[in-house]
């Protein structure tokens, strides 16, 4: 089920987690790649701009109280057999983009729509709404069934200006930041590999990019 405008997010749940996870997003994605598409996980936040975008705090280390409450569906990112749970950045993250990154070709194409042909530094693909604790998607929500795509595009004198208005999210809109929504995205760099980073760890560099939507990949207990 993908959650509507006006729609209740998650439904009450007394049953207990079928796993816990404790850290970053990363090993939230991990954990979700080996576990059922059905299982619900209770997730313990340690660093994760996922963790914001549901509203859960970092837990302390000794939390090993149960919970019941209430079970989210939440989506993810495929990428190849990888998953990310919150944002795949390929090229300089939008939050450290500066005066001296060289712009390089790049094709996007989402759902099958050709969004972009040209020169930027980044592309993100997002299923949360934070980066390093910045607003980097505002209208971005984990369990509606989309990915939030932004191409980045500016000229180098902008750039400066774009980060400080990041932590708030008042970036967008920009002439110069593409930005669109899709289940799948498929994009090709010319030239050597740019470096991929997977909520918030590097994958290496990659020429060509698949990513595809998928919704509903577990349950978090919260």
């Amino acid at each position: 089920m993908v959650i509507r405008p006006g729609e209740e997010w998650g439904s009450a749940t007394d049953a207990p987690a079928d796993l816990v996870v404790r850290g970053d997003d990363a090993e939230l994605a991990a954990a979700m790649t080996a576990a059922r598409p059905d299982s619900l996980i209770r997730f313990l936040p340690s660093g994760s701009d996922f963790a914001r975008s549901i509203g859960l705090a970092d837990a302390a280390l000794d939390d090993t109280t149960e919970v019941r409450g209430i079970a989210l569906p939440v989506d993810a990112i495929r990428i190849g057999t990888d998953l990310a749970v919150n944002v795949a950045v390929l090229g300089i993250d939008p939050t450290r983009v500066a005066a001296h990154h060289r712009r390089r070709g790049v094709r996007v194409v989402t759902d099958g729509k050709e969004t972009f042909v040209g020169v930027a530094t980044t592309v993100v693909i997002a299923n949360g709404q934070f980066i390093e604790g910045a607003d980097l998607v505002p209208r971005g929500h984990p369990g509606d069934g989309w990915c939030e795509v932004q191409i980045y595009a500016l000229a180098p004198a902008e750039r400066r200006a774009m980060r400080h208005r990041l932590p708030g999210g008042a970036h967008l809109p920009h002439p110069r930041i593409v930005t669109a929504r899709a289940r799948t995205v498929e994009i090709t760099t010319t030239g050597k590999g740019w470096p991929l980073t997977l909520d918030g760890h590097a994958a290496g560099p990659r020429s060509q990019l698949q990513t595809t939507l998928i919704p509903n990949a577990c349950r978090l207990l919260v």
